[in-house]
Parts: C-alpha cells; sequence; structure tokens
C-alpha cells in the first residue's frame, strides 16, 4: 500500500479501496486533516500525562521524612506509602489496557486522569496515615487505566516511519527521565511548600491533560463486540499483586518469610494459569500473539531489565547523595540533571536518526552495556569522591544509554500491534517496568543489607565501620545493577532480529483514537 488509509468515524472502506489508486491519491478527509495538524498537541498531552504517572513512583519518596512526622506513621509502616501504589498499579495493568481496548481509548484516558487527580487531592489533604495509604493506592488504580491508554494512543497516533521516532524519542525520554525529574520536583516543593504539594501538584498536570484530551483526542472502539475477560483477569491481577507483594515483603521481611516466597510462588503460578487460559479464552485478555514477535519480545525483556537496574541509580545513589555526602533535597534532584539530559538526548536521537538507520539489536544492548560500565564506575564511591569527577561522568554515561534502551524498546516493543489491541499490547510495556522496578528494589535491597551485614562480622559496630559498611552496600548495589545490564545485553542481542524494523507496519491510523 503506497501510503496509509485513515478513517474518520461514519467513514467505510470497501476491501477494494485498499488498491485502488484513487484510495491512496484522493485529497485527505478534511477531518483527518485537522487531526494530523493536532498530532503534536496530542503527543504533548500524553507526555504530560505519562511524566505525571512515572514521576509519582519517586516524588513521594522525598516527601516521605516530612509525610512521617506530620502523620506520625513509624519506620515499619513508611514502606505502605510506596508499595500500596506499586501493588495498585501493577497488578491492574493488563485490565486497564483492555479496558481501554473495549470502551476506548479517550474514555479510559479522561477516567484515569481524572481519577488519578482525585485520589491525589485525597492524599494531599490525608488527616492521618490509613487515608494516604488509600490515596496511593487509588492513585495506582487509576494510574493502570492511564499509562496503557496514552501508549497505545501514541502508537495509533504516529505511523509515519519519521514522526514515531520522534514522537516515540520524547515519549521515551520521559519515561525514563520522569524518576529523576521527581525527585528534583519533590525536592523543591517540600522544602520551599509542603510535603502535600507532592501530591496536589497532580492536580495541575492531570487538569491541563484533561482539557486537552476533551478538545483534541477522538474515542476509537472495536467494529466488532469485545468482551471481557473476567477469569484472565482475576487470575493476572491476583497473580501481579502476588509477584509485587512478594517482592516488597522481601525488601522489609527476608527471603525466607512465608508472605514473600508464599505469595511469590503464588505470583507464578497464578501468571501461569494465566498464560494457559489465554490460550483457550473466546477473547483474551492478552492475545498471546502480542507475546510471539522476537522483536516485541526482546524489548519487553529490555524494559523488565531496565526496569530493576535502574533502581542502582535512583535509590542507592540518592541515599549515598543524601546520607554520604549531605546533600539537601533539592541538591540531590539537580545532580541527577545531567543524567535527565543524556536521557533526553540519547532517546530521540535513537529513535528519530539511529533506529531507523541500524538494528535495535545494536542500539539496546549498547545501551546495556553504557548503564552497566556506569555502575560500574559508581562502585569507587568514598566519603571523600567528588561530585564532577566521580558522579558526574557515571550520570552522563548511564542517561545516555537509558536512552538508548527505553525509547527504542518502547517503539519496537509496540510496532506492528493491531489496532484493537493496542491498550493491551501497551499494558504489556507498562507491566514489566513496573515488575522489574518492583524485582529491582527487592533484590538490590536485600544484596545491599547482606552485603553492610557481612563487613561487620568481626568488626565493632562504631561510627567508623557503620560508615563503610553503607559504602560496602551501595557498591554492591551498584555492581549487581551492573550485572543485570549485562546480563540484559547478552539476552537482547540474542533475541532482537538483526536488520532495521519495518515501520511500515506501523499500527493504526492519525484517527484511531
Amino acid at each position: 500500500m503506497a501510503q496509509n488509509t485513515a478513517l474518520v468515524p461514519g467513514d467505510t472502506l470497501a476491501p477494494g479501496d485498499l488498491f485502488a489508486p484513487e484510495a491512496t491519491e484522493a485529497p485527505p478527509h478534511p477531518v483527518v486533516a485537522a487531526a494530523a495538524a493536532h498530532r503534536w498537541l496530542i503527543l504533548a498531552i500524553i507526555s504530560i500525562s505519562q511524566l505525571m504517572v512515572v514521576l509519582d513512583a519517586t516524588i513521594v519518596n522525598i516527601a516521605l521524612p516530612s509525610a512521617q512526622t506530620a502523620l506520625a506513621f513509624s519506620n515499619d509502616q513508611r514502606q505502605w506509602i510506596v508499595t500500596s501504589y506499586a501493588l495498585a498499579f501493577g497488578s491492574l495493568l493488563l485490565l486497564g489496557g483492555r479496558l481501554a481496548d473495549v470502551f476506548g481509548r479517550k474514555t479510559i484516558f479522561v477516567t484515569g486522569l481524572a481519577g488519578f487527580a482525585v485520589a491525589s487531592a485525597i492524599g494531599g489533604a490525608a488527616p492521618n496515615f490509613e487515608v494516604l495509604v488509600f490515596a496511593r493506592a487509588l492513585q495506582g488504580v487509576f494510574a493502570a487505566l492511564l499509562a496503557p491508554a496514552a501508549l497505545s494512543i501514541l502508537t495509533t497516533t504516529f505511523t509515519d516511519p519519521a514522526e514515531r521516532g520522534r514522537a516515540f524519542g520524547i515519549f521515551g525520554a520521559i519515561a525514563g527521565a520522569g524518576g529523576g525529574i521527581g525527585l528534583l520536583l519533590g525536592g523543591v516543593l517540600t522544602e520551599f511548600l509542603d510535603w502535600r504539594w507532592t501530591l496536589y501538584v497532580n492536580l495541575v498536570f492531570a487538569a491541563v491533560a484533561i482539557v486537552g484530551s476533551v478538545i483534541y483526542l477522538r474515542n476509537h472502539r472495536p467494529d466488532h463486540k469485545v468482551q471481557l475477560d473476567i477469569l484472565g483477569t482475576v487470575l493476572v491481577s491476583a497473580g501481579l499483586f502476588s509477584i509485587v507483594y512478594g517482592f516488597s515483603n522481601a525488601e522489609s521481611s527476608s527471603w525466607s518469610d512465608v508472605m514473600t516466597w508464599g505469595f511469590l510462588t503464588a505470583g507464578v503460578v497464578l501468571v501461569a494459569a494465566f498464560a494457559w487460559w489465554q490460550t483457550r479464552a473466546p477473547q483474551p485478555l492478552l492475545p498471546l500473539r502480542i507475546l510471539l514477535d522476537r522483536n516485541r519480545g526482546g524489548s519487553f525483556v529490555a524494559l523488565l531489565i531496565s526496569g530493576a537496574g535502574m533502581f542502582g541509580v535512583f535509590l542507592f545513589l540518592t541515599y549515598y547523595l543524601q546520607q554520604s555526602l549531605s546533600y539537601t533535597p533539592i541538591q540531590t534532584g539537580l545532580a541527577f540533571l545531567p543524567m535527565i539530559g543524556g536521557i533526553i538526548f540519547s532517546a530521540t536521537m535513537a529513535t528519530s536518526v539511529l533506529l531507523p538507520r541500524m538494528s535495535a539489536r545494536i542500539l539496546i544492548p549498547g545501551g546495556m552495556l553504557l548503564a552497566a560500565s556506569a555502575l560500574t564506575y559508581l562502585t569507587r564511591l568514598d566519603l571523600t569522591s567528588s561530585y564532577s569527577l566521580d558522579i558526574l561522568p557515571a550520570l552522563i554515561v548511564m542517561g545516555l544509554g537509558m536512552g538508548l534502551i527505553f525509547a527504542p524498546a518502547t517503539s519496537v516493543g509496540t510496532l506492528g500491534i493491531d489496532p484493537d489491541d493496542a491498550g493491551a499490547g501497551s499494558a504489556v510495556v507498562s507491566t514489566v517496568q513496573q515488575v522489574g522496578g518492583s524485582i529491582g528494589t527487592a533484590l538490590l535491597s536485600t544484596l545491599a543489607a547482606s552485603a553492610a551485614s557481612a563487613y561487620l562480622v568481626g568488626r565493632t559496630a562504631d561510627a567508623a565501620n557503620v560508615t563503610q559498611a553503607t559504602l560496602e552496600s551501595y557498591s554492591t548495589a551498584y555492581w549487581w545493577s551492573a550485572g543485570f545490564f549485562v546480563v540484559g545485553a547478552i539476552l537482547t542481542a540474542i533475541i532482537l532480529r538483526s536488520g532495521r524494523p519495518d515501520f511500515s507496519q506501523s499500527t493504526g491510523t492519525t484517527t484511531h483514537m
């Protein structure tokens, strides 16, 4: 076919029109032309929503000490402010993606935005710990609607290869840099306003995105009737909840705790049962054809592993800067800016310039190796390390590497998915990142704690030894994170196809929203 044929509500297309010369040479429909003119505004709307969801995973972290003082909850309770969001978000993403396919991407997108705003307002005004945890869980529920709907809108809006590259570069940059932006914004809001503004700020993001959505988005629903796969929904939601909870419990308890291995075992069994059911369900929640493409599978592996490895930077480097070098929250956020700049630069270059000319099999493993080298460099840090010589170079290289992973993996991971499956396919992208982050947090926290304990064996627990034990724990986390990325480089080099991706198979049309 010479070019994409875009339909608007009410249009029909006979099979023969696909090959008729006049079908490709006719002037564009006025509504189609208007939609094409608005596609960059649509990208801005999606980007705002994506930033809101991604930064919310870290923006609250910096505010936790202030929130703990204000609401008088214990250190043992503190983890639930983060975990409640992760549990709801991670376990409901596939359902959210399928709901976008069933009820329309605009409908679910706007619902997610509005619900996220309401949940943020409840959290900001929370009078006690219980209300704050409830609000964070509610944020996770609506984020699970919002994230896959946003990505599926992007997937079906940009079908021209060159424009798709630029659009996914921007989206990938935001996905990779959002955590760092959250740290910076959380520090600014907490220090100059109040911890509650780390939640209230979402009202601004959501309001702008909702107004833009109402004006510029159109609702696309399948022509045929789609029924929700109830059994599949229950199996995968319970399975993902169990996996995320198991890893979260390992972080705060231990791997031998029955609540850790019990939930992990149950999660694996439930996800396996879900996979079996998807081969037999009349209208599966996650059509397995989405997963069976090599490039798509390799992209999902890349996002899973990079989601786990990223915490070697965000989590432990944040601790190092604040606890070892006595940085303020704002200084910590500013310290990450070079990495954010590296992600934005390499993500946009990767998808708009590099990916159309070379294989994802080169770009993604290359990004993995850059990230591994940056983390290896960070293992040298001690109390005498300087930012300019010992931290800044690693952050720049890390940013360049993550941009080469996130943007191409997101673009290739959603390439060629049928428009009616765009929500489910986009949900997989968000799910693997969320599960990867949960796995990374638990594994690296456990390994770091073990390294600190091992260092203190046979030594007195005085201030000097405790400080050195802490540095050993950070170094261990960086080494293991580097190992994750090396394994990721090997796996993606094996799984991904050689040759340039075929962007002529882009999903949907400019008006399928």
